[in-house]
């Protein structure tokens, strides 16, 4: 007899949590090369392709955390109900699959053109924020009631967990409107060359992302270990 689909799933979501922190460690690491003055253009051209490639593992992990742990919830041991029914049934769970790979191939997309297909861009954006919102929700409910759902195992952490995966999605955003300025200043680095006020603002768009970058490494960590650990949990 085979292993269990729920240790498949489980499987699934570590695989996400490692790429995830993986691929944010890997962009880090390049960032620090794409704005370094002391290197050519052509070095800073080869260090952003790779900080580019790198940044979509994390992107597409972000994404696919919804489903696999909606999944999780839904053939958990003890799973929600709702007035007697599962929480999460099959035409549920397989909607929010179909939904997250709407906004998969919109994250792709997005990032393979750089923002420039206006309607991608904010539809992402426009999902984005949905998610946001529905998982503050539903994340808060689960921390501050007595019996989420009808869940009598208490599942704080859970709502923590899903408060946590918010926060991360929020400095997503965060990020990308500190780097809105990056792109015109870098494509004046290869066309003018470098100058003070290039570099300033180069290096202002990216170590402004520090405190977000850093939200997200906190986050994941974190939502890792109350995943591993739930605390409080009556199990």
């Amino acid at each position: 007899m085979g292993p269990h689909p729920y240790g498949w799933l489980i499987l699934l979501h570590l695989v996400l949590f490692v790429f995830w922190l993986g691929g944010d460690l890997g962009v880090f690491y390049s960032s620090r090369f794409v704005i370094d003055p002391k290197l050519d253009p052509a070095a800073r051209v080869t260090a952003l392709n790779i900080m580019s490639g790198l940044d979509l593992a994390p992107k597409i992990c972000l994404v696919l955390f919804l489903p696999s742990g909606v999944t999780l919830m839904a053939t958990a041991p003890h799973g929600a109900e709702l007035f007697g029914v599962g929480l999460f049934p099959g035409w549920s769970v397989a909607a929010i699959w179909v939904f997250s790979a709407i906004w998969l191939a919109l994250t792709v997309i997005a990032h393979r053109t750089h923002g420039r297909v206006a309607t991608v861009y904010r539809a992402d954006l426009a999902i984005r924020g949905l998610v946001i919102a529905g998982m503050a929700g539903a994340g808060g409910y689960a921390l501050i009631a007595a019996e989420p759902f009808g869940v009598t195992t208490n599942p704080k952490w859970l709502g923590a967990k899903i408060l946590l995966y918010t926060a991360a999605i929020a400095a997503g955003l965060g990020i990308r409107i500190t780097l809105r300025p990056f792109g015109a200043a870098f494509g004046e680095l290869l066309t003018t060359g470098s100058s003070d006020r290039i570099e300033h603002t180069l290096r202002r768009s990216v170590d402004g992302c520090l405190p977000y970058v850093w939200t997200i490494w906190g986050s994941v960590l974190a939502a890792a270990a109350l995943g591993v650990f739930k605390p409080g949990a009556q199990l």
